[in-house]
């Protein structure tokens, strides 16, 4: 997975990095301490994540196969 670990990222991409989870499903990783999701930098309403975040998560929660 190719990503700019220097950006932030808004919902939409987030949700689309992960595979295009819907909303309910990122809000509910958000509210669950055990999946450990990265927690948003927020500007007024708007959420945003760091990218480099996002990458950790999904490589901490990859299954092998």
């Amino acid at each position: 997975m190719e990503l700019d670990t220097t950006k932030l990222m808004p919902t939409k991409d987030v949700r689309a990095t992960l595979g295009g989870i819907s909303e309910m499903t990122l809000w509910r990783w958000q509210h669950d301490d055990a999946m450990g999701f990265p927690v948003p930098v927020r500007f007024r309403t708007r959420k945003y994540w760091k990218a480099a975040d996002i990458l950790a998560f999904v490589e901490r929660n990859q299954v092998a196969a």
